[in-house]
């Protein structure tokens, strides 16, 4: 009863967030300014609807996890307390026309950006147990779904892992006094970091696709597989890519 009640209030805060990018995208066509930079209408659309996004699919991956109700109603419960105060502290700089992150020119600025940052830790203990988790026995679902979920897990803890270098970088830069550079030095990340994150949502969904399909279970293990292989090739060469341009 419990994870039931969860999940819905997680669906349902994952379809606010993402209305709430989708108001902002409004909010920019009416308001005008720059779409890129560390101040801009940009950061509360993207960071709604990947965030509404993300908490939709792994609410739902979860399902297919083999852990007990009550641990994942009460991960489920964190991760969507979680997702608000991120999205919520990003908005609420984006129209105060400050920088979200790596923003320390005063107090209450350094508190929001420490709030954030404290934020995406949590982010990565909670999705790294779901992860654990989805190794430690084997998912249910159609023909294709262990592995899906598997590699989106996998490939997700690769997008954090650079969101948590993005963050490093730009606060040792903003120690030192660069503040400038550090708004700059995530760029070459952000690429990886995208991709990363929505491989738990891309991979289960064309698997779940498939098994409304006619096709045999090999073709369909087969076509997870290949796109399993496909995405972790794309997320490999923006690796590559941000490497090379850091």
């Amino acid at each position: 009863m419990k994870t039931r009640k969860s999940s819905k209030t997680a669906y349902a805060v994952g379809l606010v967030l993402i209305l709430s990018g989708l108001v902002h995208l409004v909010v920019f066509a009416v308001d005008g300014g720059p779409w890129y930079g560390p101040v801009s209408w940009r950061k509360p659309v993207t960071f709604g609807l990947s965030f509404g996004a993300t908490l939709i699919a792994v609410t739902w991956v979860t399902s297919y996890l083999r852990i007990g109700a009550r641990p994942r109603a009460l991960l489920l419960a964190v991760f969507t307390a979680d997702c608000v105060v991120e999205v919520g502290g990003i908005t609420l700089q984006a129209w105060r026309r400050v920088p979200s992150h790596l923003d320390m020119e005063t107090p209450f600025d350094t508190a929001v950006s420490m709030v954030l940052a404290v934020g995406g830790g949590v982010l990565v203990v909670l999705l790294s147990v779901f992860a654990v988790a989805s190794f430690r026995r084997r998912p249910t679902g159609p023909a294709g779904m262990a592995l899906a979920v598997r590699s989106g897990f996998a490939i997700l803890l690769v997008g954090l892992a650079s969101g948590a270098a993005m963050i490093a970088r730009g606060v040792v830069l903003t120690r030192t006094g660069h503040q400038e550079a550090a708004y700059h030095s995530t760029a070459p990340l952000k690429p990886l970091h995208a991709a990363g994150l929505h491989a738990v949502l891309v991979l289960p969904a064309l698997t779940w696709l498939l098994s409304r399909t006619s096709w045999s279970e090999p073709v369909r293990r087969r076509i997870v597989a290949a796109a399993t292989g496909c995405y972790v090739v794309a997320v490999v060469g923006a690796g590559v890519w941000a490497v090379l341009t850091y």
